[in-house]
């Protein structure tokens, strides 16, 4: 049986930009089993976003094709600062909130790759021991520094000013790839496309202290661009991040079931592990039955059970067909707030009033002839109940906990009025 091309199917996926040696990876990958790989994150925060995401997801299908992937913990870089990308300086934080980080992007991979044919390490065990002379002697005379001032990430930089210790994290990142490949058996690094220069450096310096016969490769993917030219991985809240804390799953499904017709099938072949005839057939619903945004479900669910498991994505759809549908009743106050997060909201007081005053005090109508017209019409839903009786009096402690009350006007016009 012919063994499963990965890089073909990357490749299928738009999924590569640069290798440093395509050949080379290929015949590696086809002579070898015990491929291990690599990814690092820094822990500038604790967690990954979306757009962090992709370097991961290939990463995964690496582990689902039978190699072994390793992600690298950044404890010791992320105290320096990466200059990729950026116009000024980081901040560095302190070594509490770095520690704190480590923990919450350690517990987040380990939902995302499990615990068979998988590892994580923190470059601070490796790093942290370097004093200043052997970093000098045993890693700092490899490298050029005309080389280092062309890196592209180094070299935007230059106008506005870069610190030693920012220019230093090329030969950092590089020592990372080094170490792994030596003592982990890695032989793959993966990144982003502004990682390039970091991941040849660490080529460069491997084939100098263990000779230029040594397997190491590299492999980027590209910038991930929306249809609109726009960067994606935002959405109009700010970033959509993988901690159900920072961005709920109901907000997270969302996202992705909103995608663009142009982007959805790019989408499909980047973030989820569909096969190619499946990713086809939906790209085929697209343009035949677009309305029915078949890609798009599809997306959102595979995405959303992939980063929040199958509870939340049972979670974000319980919320998504309650809020379509207008059937609210049976959702918790804490599917409520995911829900109706983004929705226009009001304040009212304890106090039981008639529902045109209520209507009108909130500010959901603009006067009490056109609450009455719509009441009247059958227009006005109260916490999921159509309510056409005029003289009926809202209760703020009748449902939700008395926290909420939940307007609904027409077909899927929420107010979410919180309850002071």
């Amino acid at each position: 049986m012919a063994k499963f091309d990965i890089l073909e199917d990357l490749k299928w996926r738009g999924a590569i930009n640069q290798q440093t040696d395509e050949e080379g990876l290929r015949k590696y990958l086809a002579e070898h089993d015990d491929v291990a790989l690599y990814c690092g994150t820094d822990p500038t925060g604790d967690s990954l976003h979306i757009g962090h995401l992709i370097p991961f997801m290939i990463l995964k299908r690496f582990q689902m094709a039978g190699y072994h992937p390793v992600i690298l913990i950044g404890g010791g870089t992320g105290a320096i600062g990466d200059p990729s990308g950026r116009k000024t300086e980081r901040v560095l934080q302190t070594a509490a909130q770095v520690e704190h980080n480590e923990k919450c992007l350690t517990d987040q991979m380990k939902r995302l790759f499990g615990t068979e044919n998988f590892e994580i390490v923190n470059n601070k065990a490796w790093l942290g021991k370097l004093n200043l002379i052997d970093f000098l002697r045993d890693y700092g005379k490899y490298f050029q520094v005309n080389n280092m001032l062309n890196k592209d990430v180094v070299a935007s930089r230059l106008e506005n000013g870069i610190s030693f210790t920012e220019f230093t994290y090329q030969i950092l990142q590089a020592i990372d790839f080094y170490h792994l490949n030596k003592n982990n058996g890695v032989q793959l690094e993966i990144g982003g496309s502004d990682q390039w220069g970091n991941i040849t450096a660490g080529i460069d310096l491997i084939h100098k202290l263990e000779g230029a016969d040594r397997p190491a490769f590299g492999l980027t993917i590209p910038l991930m661009l929306k249809a609109d030219g726009t960067k994606f991985g935002k959405s109009a809240g700010g970033a959509v991040w993988l901690d159900p804390e920072k961005t709920s799953p109901y907000e997270f499904y969302q996202f992705w079931i909103n995608q663009d017709d142009r982007d959805v099938v790019k989408y499909l072949k980047y973030f989820t592990f569909l096969s190619r005839e499946e990713i086809e057939d939906l790209a085929e619903k697209t343009k035949k039955e677009p309305w029915k945004r078949a890609a798009q479900k599809k997306l959102a669910e595979e995405v959303t059970k992939f980063v929040h498991g199958e509870d939340g994505l049972k979670e974000a759809q319980m919320i998504t067909d309650a809020l379509f549908s207008g059937n609210i009743k049976d959702l918790s106050v804490k599917q409520i707030e995911q829900g109706l997060k983004s929705a226009p909201s009001a304040e009212t007081d304890a106090k039981a009033k008639n529902i045109i005053d209520f209507l009108v005090d909130t500010k959901i109508e603009p006067s009490k002839r056109q609450a009455r017209e719509d009441v009247k019409n059958g227009a006005i839903y109260v916490n999921g109940d159509r309510e056409q009786d005029l003289e009926f009096d809202v209760d703020p402690a009748s449902a939700f906990e008395g926290k909420y009350v939940i307007i609904r006007k027409g077909k899927r016009k929420y107010t979410l009025v919180h309850v002071k």
